[in-house]
């Protein structure tokens, strides 16, 4: 979609957190009305026909556009954690990242048979967070599961999306 007034007000950061990566922040577009209202209504008439009943934000930024979602589409909100974040009984999803492994949880009782899940993360890169999200929500066997994102990476040879594969309708506001 790469709608210009969004990409004008995404902020990179050069060799952050490490030298050689171009960090994008999604911070300066939360702090812009507009650029919430675009990013929302864009979102919104995406998904808004597609019987969605929960939306699972993964922390921490997935929550912020995760909750303004859920509440445009008249569904729940699913919070993805790190492990211990999370007060009731969980089910948990590790995954490998760069350097290691990661896990993450969801409540058990958050997600039935009869739901259609919006997974979103404000950002895709290599993959491995939202593949293990998904792999997770994929064990309450919902009816259908979608994913969404407000920037893609694919400028610095990051393959998030052919990582995913193809079994899922992906969304991205932001390719760069």
């Amino acid at each position: 979609m790469n709608n210009k007034y969004l990409l004008d007000h995404l902020r990179s950061v050069p060799d952050f957190p490490i030298p050689g990566i171009n960090f994008r922040d999604v911070t300066t577009l939360f702090k812009d009305p507009e650029c919430i209202r675009i990013m929302a209504e864009e979102m919104y008439e995406y998904y808004k026909d597609k019987g969605i009943t929960k939306v699972v934000g993964i922390e921490s930024r997935g929550f912020i556009m995760g909750a303004i979602l859920a509440q445009r589409l008249g569904a729940g909100l699913v919070l993805c954690r790190k492990p211990g974040k999370l007060p009731a009984e969980t089910v948990s999803q590790e995954f490998s990242k760069e350097y290691g492994t990661d896990v993450i949880e969801i409540h058990k009782d958050s997600i039935t048979e009869d739901d259609v899940v919006l997974i979103h993360d404000d950002l895709l890169a290599t993959g491995g967070t939202i593949k293990a999200a998904w792999d997770l929500c994929r064990k309450f066997n919902p009816k259908k599961c979608y994913m969404n994102f407000i920037i893609e990476i694919r400028d610095e040879g990051l393959q998030g999306r052919e990582f995913i594969g193809n079994d899922i309708d992906i969304m991205t506001l932001l390719r760069v």
